[in-house]
């Protein structure tokens, strides 16, 4: 089978949030850029959905905020919770100083389209799909592009610079023998959906109680629901019976208690594993590693999305100088995890804590004989219009907020 070739500036292994973002603004920077998807679509069960206020804004920058949300999606202005009977409010969006105050719920795959569109109107972007990374190229000591598998035959790419945007289980990485850290993560999550009606709740909601916690996520015509478990309990969970799992659900559920038959079988319930690590060092002469690929987040906040889109904002404003010149020395890749390290250090730390100290704690007390009731300092988040500013500005931008400042060309197309 005939062996292609392409040369390009920058090949970017993975198609989520970073690599597309990544994409679409170093092709807006009159790059020639290949962004390799080893699926056929964009379509996940496990894609985040949640647009934060961050990354509206850089749409927003990009003059593209306004055609996004005209996409389906659902507006959250405030964060609350259901603690054992109590509802409470802990964040309010309302207040941050950005051009969209509102957290935007999407499916990612349409938010991932949407970057696609926008590329390609460059003339430099290409989007190759069931292209999988499979292997580094080397060339005296530096990455010098990646082969792939494609269902035309092998693909060879050579490129002045390689991007890892391709996960949490990142074959870049892996092949380029960057040190992990594993932060560890005592939870894993269930993820399942369930039919929505007009007269079901509006809102998408969370709840904490004795040995549950619960989130629903509102995607117009369906709920997604994810339940949490204590890390490697899915078998015990199984052992119990699904009709004990749906009890379980309609209690938590009770608008929808007469759906439950929809989860006809465990292959209806999926389990995401949750992994919480970063890379010791993000990059290699010729490669760096952005996004999930660098440091893979908990889902907590849901705010994995956002930092792998604040990645490729700060990859493209500090490399697509050096890039246009040619390969960008190591100094200029050690430049962008030196950038984005503080915020993945706090946010990271944030969620460990959250994971540890509450999460786990809650999920612990599977029959306490004692009603769950909100801790005293929650209750003043939902008793303070102003303390709910802080949590809000802290979800809804960040450590260290990125901005466009990478050149522009005018679209082609």
């Amino acid at each position: 089978m005939t062996r292609e070739a392409l040369t390009v500036r920058c090949c970017i292994a993975g198609g989520g949030p970073a690599g597309m973002m990544l994409g679409l603004l170093l092709a807006r920077a009159g790059m020639t850029v290949l962004v390799l998807e080893k699926h056929a679509d964009f379509l996940r069960d496990f894609r985040g959905d949640t647009i934060h206020p961050s990354t509206l804004q850089i749409m927003h920058e990009l003059g593209l905020a306004d055609a996004l949300l005209r996409l389906p999606h659902e507006k959250v202005t405030e964060i609350g919770a259901q603690i054992g009977d109590t509802p409470v409010r802990v964040a309010d969006f309302t207040h941050l100083p950005t051009h969209c105050r509102f957290l935007a719920i999407m499916p990612q795959w349409d938010f991932l389209d949407f970057l696609a569109g926008q590329a390609r109107r460059y003339a430099g972007f290409d989007l190759r799909m069931r292209a999988e990374v499979t292997g580094l190229i080397e060339d005296g000591g530096r990455v010098a592009g990646v082969r792939a598998s494609t269902p035309d035959g092998p693909l060879e790419v050579r490129a002045d610079l390689v991007v890892g945007a391709d996960g949490r289980h990142s074959v870049v990485r892996a092949q380029a023998g960057l040190g992990v850290e594993d932060l560890g993560a005592p939870i894993d999550v269930l993820w399942f959906r369930l039919s929505r009606r007009s007269t079901d709740p509006a809102n998408t909601a969370g709840r904490f109680d004795n040995g549950i916690i619960f989130v629903m996520i509102n995607r117009g015509e369906h709920w997604q629901c994810g339940y949490v478990i204590p890390k490697g309990t899915i078998e015990g969970l199984r052992a119990n019976g699904l009709e004990a799992f749906r009890a379980d659900v309609a209690r938590l559920m009770p608008f929808a208690a007469d759906r439950m038959a929809e989860l006809a079988d465990w292959d209806d319930v999926k389990l995401l594993t949750v992994k919480v690590d970063r890379l010791t060092r993000w990059y290699r002469p010729g490669l760096l590693c952005i996004g999930d690929a660098a440091h893979a987040m908990s889902p907590i906040g849901g705010v994995g999305i956002n930092l792998a889109v604040q990645d490729a904002v700060a990859a493209a404003n500090l490399l697509a100088g050096p890039l246009a010149a040619g390969s960008p020395p190591p100094a200029d890749l050690e430049r962008v995890q030196r950038r984005r390290m503080l915020a993945t250090r706090v946010i990271q730390r944030m969620q460990i804590i959250v994971q540890n100290r509450i999460l786990a704690r809650v999920i612990g007390r599977r029959g306490a004989p004692q009603p769950m009731r909100p801790a005293w300092v929650v209750t003043w988040f939902d008793r303070s219009p102003l303390l709910r500013r802080l949590p809000a500005r802290l979800l809804g931008l960040g450590i260290r907020p990125e901005h466009v400042r990478s050149p522009a060309v005018a679209p082609t197309r």
